[in-house]
């Protein structure tokens, strides 16, 4: 048991600490693509020329946010569940399919993973360039010059199941610690009061 906390301790506060940058991140992504839709709106019935870059743009937000902030729902129960079946089991049994679920999520996750890697971020429409999308100030970065990789975006969907197989490596950690009966020796995950669960 002493190795299961002695593992689960530092991945606990990893995933505490890069978690909380995360949701920081995804609160900016989140202002950003309001910031920008709004403008494009603006700029299409007000000045009657829409911004060409500005649903790229939101788009961009949106999936840094979702790759930021899904491992986080998933830590604290913010997803939503179906658990009848686990509340009528008894306690073992229950503990048992929570186990069985985790394992099987991991699996998942582990497939996402590679498919993020090798089908988005490191692919020909990956390493393309954006249609719209430039640096700012004409700064030329990569063989994209002024304008964006799609790699930046699409990396956001690969960066989010590294971060969920962190989280899930740590649930069934945990859960294997409550099944052994020592689950009050846990620190709880719980939503914040600005964080609403689905539990």
């Amino acid at each position: 048991m002493s190795v299961l906390f002695g593992v689960l301790w530092p991945l606990e506060r990893f995933n505490t600490a890069i978690l909380a940058v995360g949701r920081w991140i995804s609160v900016v992504a989140l202002a950003l693509m309001v910031i920008v839709i709004l403008s494009q709106v603006f700029f299409r019935y007000a000045v009657g020329d829409a911004l060409n870059w500005s649903e790229e743009a939101a788009r961009f937000g949106m999936l840094w946010m979702t790759g930021l902030m899904a491992p986080l729902a998933y830590r604290i129960g913010g997803f939503v569940a179906i658990d009848m079946l686990e509340r009528a089991l008894p306690r073992m049994l229950a503990g048992l399919l929570a186990l069985f679920l985790l394992a099987v999520s991991l699996w998942v996750l582990i497939v996402f993973w590679e498919r993020g890697l090798n089908n988005h971020v490191d692919t020909l429409s990956g390493r393309g360039c954006s249609a719209s999308l430039r640096w700012p100030f004409g700064i030329e970065i990569g063989k994209c010059g002024a304008k964006f990789q799609n790699n930046f975006q699409f990396a956001s969907l690969w960066v989010g199941m590294n971060l969920l197989i962190l989280v899930n490596i740590e649930l069934i950690i945990r859960q294997l610690i409550t099944f052994a009966g020592h689950g009050d020796k846990l620190t709880r995950l719980t939503a914040d009061e600005d964080i609403a669960g689905a539990n």
